[in-house]
């Protein structure tokens, strides 16, 4: 199982998450990112999950696997 997750303490609600894979992703009222759900998602959404890992830019999201 995978899951993506978004370090609160790290987010500085650049909002490129919910951009790029609005699958995954959501915005609260102050236009942070918020997973969606349990954040778990499938082979289909893994490309939107890497490329979202990749453009925050203070690295704030990663995906867990095996949990």
């Amino acid at each position: 199982m995978r899951r993506i997750v978004i370090d609160t303490e790290v987010c500085e609600g650049n909002g490129l998450c919910f951009t790029i894979a609005s699958d995954l992703f959501t915005d609260d009222e102050r236009g942070y990112g918020q997973v969606k759900g349990d954040g778990t998602f499938g082979d289909e959404l893994l490309g939107f999950a890497e490329n979202a890992v990749m453009a925050c830019p203070v690295g704030a999201i990663s995906v867990v696997e095996g949990e």
